[in-house]
């Protein structure tokens, strides 16, 4: 499939170069059609989804699949930023934090319904990112990424001194039985977390891969490739980032106020660590930066990962859960740095190339 070209940068092009590159685009399908057998797949991968919680109806492994899902939708959320912008954030935790507290604090003092506190949280961290992004996106590479660093631990040091939120306590959501849905809390089952979790990422999967098809993510691309390149054609970059990082802290916040209350608990040690911003772009990396399916497939794969290393190999001391979920995640990194999802699509390049060779031979 050949790579679309966006409009604004066929017309930059030179004259030699314009031509082909405009009949390409206008001889691409607008929509590529899906494969029967992708379809089915799709289909029995949403039958399965649907019948897990019922199925497997035993709380651990129902709140298993409940953390994959709140962590691709995390991860999700961070490579917007960094997969498809090139601005690598080690400070994501703030709007997991900000969407956790503004959720948590309405709903313990005021009793708002957790949904508006949701919508809350989420326009307080678009306009943390605006306050954020419009100074430090204008640095690159390493230089962002310690900035955010560092507003990310101010931050929690903030929340852990400020009396009216808690300070080091922080929140304790208060247990509240009548009606369930307006107030965020199933106190009988797992099965609405479930679902409301797998809403969630449906959701935040769909505006990416809407974005993936957008001019917004045609430039994000463009940017990170060659700023410079996409500044000279046009494209408003800083613009851009700042845009990006809303969207990505947006979509940060909602899985805050989810996990808020999921635990009703919020505390500065537990949603503002920097090992949550670790653990967020570790998953993203080791799926696959940069793609739709990178964040989930990571998620598949660390979050399980982490749960059984730490129920069978975390009581023999040593850390040696520890060590082989981080050896496991380095090999990926260093070795196969594309990502799981990079290793299958290559698998599948090398099987089709070999199997074209064999055709010919015959």
């Amino acid at each position: 499939m050949r790579s679309r070209t966006p409009a604004p940068m066929i017309a930059a092009l030179g004259a030699a170069e314009r031509e082909p590159a405009l009949q390409d685009a206008l001889n691409e399908p607008a929509r590529t059609p899906w494969r029967l057998r992708t379809r089915l797949l799709g289909l029995a991968g949403l039958v399965a989804l649907l019948a897990y919680p019922f199925v497997l109806n035993a709380p651990f492994p129902q709140h298993v699949m409940i953390m994959i899902f709140l962590y691709a939708l995390m991860a999700q959320s961070w490579n917007i930023l960094a997969g498809y912008c090139g601005q690598i954030s080690l400070g994501h935790a703030v709007f997991f934090g900000i969407g956790a507290y503004s959720s948590g604090f309405l709903f313990a003092t005021f009793r708002v319904s957790p949904w508006l506190g949701m919508m809350v949280g989420i326009a307080i961290a678009m306009a943390a990112a605006v306050a954020i992004g419009l100074p430090t996106l204008r640095l690159r590479g390493h230089y962002f990424a310690i900035a955010t660093l560092v507003i990310a631990e101010s931050v929690q040091i903030v929340f852990q001194r400020w009396e009216f939120v808690g300070a080091a306590s922080g929140i304790w959501l208060p247990i509240v039985r009548e009606n369930p849905l307006l107030n965020f809390q199933f106190n009988e089952s797992k099965i609405p977390y479930y679902f409301i979790a797998l809403g969630f990422l449906s959701l935040v999967c769909l505006a990416v891969w809407y974005l993936e098809r957008s001019k917004a993510g045609y430039y994000f691309r463009a940017i990170r490739e060659d700023p410079e390149a996409a500044s000279s054609l046009g494209v408003d970059v800083s613009r851009y980032k700042v845009l990006a990082f809303m969207i990505s802290a947006g979509f940060m916040s909602i899985a805050g106020t989810f996990y808020a209350q999921y635990v009703l608990v919020v505390d500065p040690e537990t949603v503002f660590p920097l090992t949550l911003s670790i653990l967020v772009l570790l998953i993203a990396v080791m799926g696959g930066v940069g793609t739709l399916w990178g964040p989930i497939i990571g998620a598949a794969v660390l979050v399980p990962l982490s749960e059984f290393t730490r129920i069978y190999l975390g009581g023999t001391g040593g850390s040696v859960d520890l060590i082989i979920y981080g050896a496991l995640i380095v090999l990926i990194c260093v070795f196969r740095p594309v990502g799981l999802l990079g290793i299958w699509k290559d698998w599948r390049l090398g099987t089709a190339v070999g199997g074209a060779k064999n055709r010919g031979n015959a």
